[in-house]
């Protein structure tokens, strides 16, 4: 994916905690946001990965024995199933982890591969489960269902995933606005009221020139966070941007009417 990253001006974002100045448009879009180093996040992993109680009766003898190996197939099956998805789950949690120790080092490609690899498990647990997942649209004959506990965990690690490789795609020379603009979708479609993901959308939308779809999801942001400078920051640019192009038009439409 990281051939497709899109062109964009390469500046840098920088904070400011004083009032807002904006001497000029141009001043203002050299002016854009920083990154936040990511939270260490508390592995959310859910059950602890052990051994899946499996077969039947002991070893009994005669007809006894021979039902209950019946019942024994059926409990080695059901646990082989728990057992691939807890695996799934734990094996997406560690990428997830390793995917945050190379951002703090600063190693954005090496982490976007890590969460990819965290997603990939995840979208294997959800065709085992039977369920669509965020990547995936398959119907199988499920082997076992997921515990609460566990869509618990897969949820959280999907929106961790995300958030985080919007965060390393921000960090890129070359920022792929759209796929930022998809992950943020993505983790606003788990959880409405993600900040970061609605200030990332709006910074997308923004730079994609999608002016009303970034007001939106700066205002958004800016209910969760009244403060946040860099959320009024685009804001502000954002309208900027909505201003010039109406008066573009109108400027157009009386060329037209002349």
């Amino acid at each position: 994916m990281h051939s497709t990253l899109l062109r964009s001006s390469p500046t840098k974002h920088t904070e400011h905690n004083g009032p807002l100045q904006l001497p000029s448009l141009r001043d203002m879009e050299a002016k854009q946001h920083p990154i936040k180093s990511l939270k260490s996040y508390p592995e959310t992993g859910g059950r602890s990965l052990a051994a899946v109680a499996v077969g039947g009766g002991g070893s009994g003898g005669g007809g006894g024995g021979g039902g209950g190996g019946g019942g024994g197939d059926g409990g080695y099956l059901a646990g082989s199933g728990e057992m691939e998805m807890e695996l799934k789950i734990q094996k997406a949690i560690d990428f997830k982890a390793e995917g945050h120790r190379c951002y703090k080092e600063k190693k954005f490609r090496e982490a976007i591969g890590k969460y990819h690899r965290a997603l990939l498990q995840l979208k294997g647990v959800h065709v085992v489960d039977g369920t669509t997942g965020s990547e995936v649209s398959l119907l199988s004959q499920p082997a076992a269902k997921l515990t609460e506990e566990q869509r618990r965990a897969v949820e959280s690690t999907e929106i961790e995933c995300y958030d985080s490789l919007t965060a390393c795609l921000l960090q890129s020379e070359l920022v792929n606005y759209e796929r930022v603009k998809e992950y943020c979708l993505k983790v606003l479609s788990h959880q409405r009221d993600h900040f970061k993901a609605m200030y990332r959308a709006g910074i997308a939308f923004y730079h994609l020139g999608d002016y009303e779809c970034a007001l939106r999801y700066l205002r958004d942001a800016k209910n969760r966070e009244p403060t946040d400078t860099n959320v009024l920051r685009y804001i502000q640019l954002t309208e900027m941007k909505m201003s010039k192009s109406g008066q573009r038009e109108r400027e157009s439409g009386k060329e037209t009417q002349g």
